[in-house]
């Protein structure tokens, strides 16, 4: 059972339909892959946590941005992660076909 939060809800229904259906996909991929988790919005976009802080998303006009909290943790073989940050990285996601689970 996914623990949904209203507010997360609503922010998904502001994109476009073709995004609302990805942010919804990536939505459920994070609660089956991790019990207990908690989302809620923060820095005005959904996060997602257990004991704390681990993922993000939010869209913008051309992808929507899944982000990674203490990506040292973080195994990425494939050099999919993005950014230049020590403690943050993303992917950009521009269809549903981008999304391997």
């Amino acid at each position: 059972m996914m623990n949904s939060n209203q507010k997360v809800s609503d922010y998904i229904d502001q994109a476009s339909p073709a995004q609302v259906e990805i942010l919804e996909y990536l939505r459920q991929l994070i609660h089956k892959t991790i019990n207990g988790v908690s989302e809620e919005i923060k820095w005005g976009f959904p996060v997602f946590a257990k004991t704390k802080d681990f993922a993000y998303f939010r869209f913008s006009k051309k992808h929507i941005t899944l982000g990674f909290y203490n990506i040292d943790k973080i195994k990425d073989p494939n050099n999919l992660l993005e950014g230049t940050g020590n403690t943050l990285k993303h992917i950009k996601i521009k269809n549903k076909e981008d999304i391997n689970d």
